[in-house]
């Protein structure tokens, strides 16, 4: 007997169940037929609206449309070309009075070198030998002189600055300090002559021994970095230095 009701409990359930999700899916689709029934609608209601239009009406509403879309475009065009934009001016204007003003400076020293040099001469007698020695100072300056500087020595290339200066040169010839000047060592009589002799024969070798590749390579290095700073000083932030050929 319990078996029995067990079974009719579980029976009367099941049934319970089953109606529930029957009652629920019915709901669902009458929802559904709800929403499509109001789409129906509103697509009915517009298309009685537009039901007595006839063809000269919907010839002005397409003219009106294609007006309003075009004078839509013409403003965007409009606005588009009247807009106001910034551009950067990378262009390097070199006036004529910041070329002579930088030409003005004349001689610029780019190295200095000290020099110390003894020359001797012996003079062989008949009777006696003659003996002479002198020390020699100088210091020679190599640099440029900016009054040599071509036509078209300062020119410009996109936003570079292009410097070509004249060749490391000696700036003074006169580099023999002859007050400094002393004898190491004379016996006998020398003429003024024979000094002079003494005296171009230490130039030659100052000369010599300064005037090297190696140096000259030194000054112009010295003289790109100070042009370079010089015009970096005037505004002008790329710069190159070049030489011009020794002729």
């Amino acid at each position: 007997m319990v078996e029995i009701k067990q079974k009719e409990e579980k029976y009367r359930m099941n049934i319970r169940k089953t109606a529930s999700q029957r009652y629920k899916t019915g709901k669902q689709k009458g929802e559904t037929r709800q929403q499509k029934s109001s789409a129906a609608e509103i697509i009915e209601a517009l298309f009685s609206l537009t039901k007595g239009l006839g063809v000269m009406a919907w010839m002005a509403i397409l003219a009106v449309t294609i007006m309003f879309v075009g004078g839509m475009a013409w403003l965007r065009y409009i606005n588009s070309s009247n807009g106001i934009g910034f551009k950067t001016n990378r262009k390097i204007d070199i006036t004529p009075a910041q070329i002579e003003s930088i030409r003005s400076i004349g001689q610029w020293e780019f190295l200095s070198i000290s020099d110390e040099e003894l020359i001797d001469t012996v003079d062989r007698g008949f009777i006696k030998d003659r003996e002479l020695s002198r020390i020699y100072y100088g210091t020679l300056r190599l640099g440029v002189d900016l009054g040599k500087t071509g036509k078209q020595w300062l020119t410009k290339r996109d936003t570079i600055v292009i410097a070509t200066l004249p060749p490391i040169e000696l700036l003074d010839s006169n580099f023999v300090d002859e007050a400094r000047t002393r004898s190491f060592f004379e016996s006998g009589k020398w003429s003024d002559s024979d000094r002079e002799q003494l005296y171009n024969r230490a130039k030659r070798k100052m000369l010599s021994r300064c005037m090297t590749k190696a140096n000259i390579s030194i000054a112009q290095e010295n003289a790109r970095e100070q042009f370079t700073q010089l015009l970096n000083a005037m505004g002008f932030n790329r710069v190159e230095v070049t030489f011009q050929d020794n002729k």
